[in-house]
């Protein structure tokens, strides 16, 4: 990947459409949309004919949209908390199967350890960061060996993917050291370590150079090829527990939000009047602006539930292989 190549990633990354579907804070994306449907209630109705307020004075409206609100937000708040509880479904089972989870999770990290040098942190970031730490330490050396080639193509072409993998993975290692798991900073920055299209790279290239590579120069790249294939499936690791823990705090938050959203609907179909509310400010009637806002707040727990399951799709469908498989054209 060359430079114009990672001018454009990184254009990709930084974009609207990417931040408000993985990058940005959930909760103001939930804020911006929540804004949003009071704005498009309040600009539908300004737009109405007859006006809002007639139709509220000589009908009931009001009572039948937020009578039906409650309900969707008792049936909403009941599917979400099941889904919170099917995520904690997957962390019981018997001793013996929590034996084996255990086995298997320590017997990878003794592998990580083996190939980093080192013991392997807890912290989930530094946990990704030894593996990135190794990558640019194999990468350089990779590209030291390389660069004392007497083939030319083999000499120019494979320092500059050792660079261009040692650069990158110094990169991310800088974005993600610190972070705080449960944030999102963590996940973001190892999804700008594209591990699989360097392997399937190591792959293509030691096969066309064929003899031209020396033992030790292949050895290297065996080397860098084992520390990228360990990269992957801890980051998709990192990945589930994310989800878990996202999906968790996502319950939780609509738990919250679904108590005030049902006393903003009970109030407004007990109360509500349009005398109570007469009058206007430029031109837009108080009543349009406080069913509006009564509407936006009920439809929180909605809004949190798009927000946050927008992240998560995003990144599932932008992870769903493991393997070295280009499943969209490059943009």
């Amino acid at each position: 990947m060359g430079e114009k190549e990672r001018t454009e990633e990184s254009r990709r990354h930084s974009s609207p459409t990417d931040w408000f579907l993985m990058r940005g804070n959930r909760l103001l994306v939930t804020g911006l949309l929540s804004v949003s449907l009071f704005g498009g209630f309040v600009l539908a109705a300004r737009l109405l004919s007859p006006s809002f307020t007639q139709q509220v004075a000589a009908s009931d409206p009001v009572e039948t949209l937020f009578a039906a609100m409650i309900t969707v937000i008792v049936t909403g708040t009941t599917l979400v908390v099941s889904i919170g509880q099917l995520v904690l479904t997957q962390e019981n089972g018997p001793l013996g199967d929590q034996q084996e989870r255990m086995r298997n999770s320590m017997a990878v990290r003794a592998e990580i350890s083996q190939v980093v040098g080192r013991p392997t942190p807890e912290d989930p970031a530094e946990f990704l960061g030894v593996l990135l730490d190794t990558t640019v330490q194999r990468s350089r050396a990779l590209g030291d060996s390389l660069e004392q080639s007497t083939d030319p193509t083999v000499r120019s072409d494979g320092t500059a993917f050792a660079e261009q993998v040692a650069g990158n993975a110094a990169a991310v290692r800088d974005r993600i050291g610190g972070a705080q798991f449960g944030t999102f900073d963590v996940l973001s920055g190892a999804l700008q370590f594209d591990y699989g299209s360097k392997v399937a790279e190591i792959e293509r290239f030691t096969d066309e150079a064929g003899d031209r590579l020396t033992a030790d120069q292949r050895g290297l790249f065996e080397e860098l090829e084992e520390v990228l294939l360990l990269f992957g499936p801890a980051r998709e690791h990192i990945k589930t527990l994310y989800f878990q823990w996202a999906l968790i705090g996502l319950s939780q938050l609509i738990l919250y939000a679904a108590i005030p959203a049902v006393a903003v609907a009970a109030v407004m179909i007990a109360t509500f009047d349009v005398g109570t509310v007469a009058g206007s400010t430029l031109g837009v009637a108080h009543t349009t602006v406080v069913v509006g806002a009564a509407f936006a707040l009920t439809l929180l727990p909605f809004v949190l539930f798009v927000s946050y399951i927008l992240r998560i799709l995003t990144v599932a469908k932008r992870t769903l292989a493991i393997e070295p498989l280009e499943l969209r054209q490059p943009e």
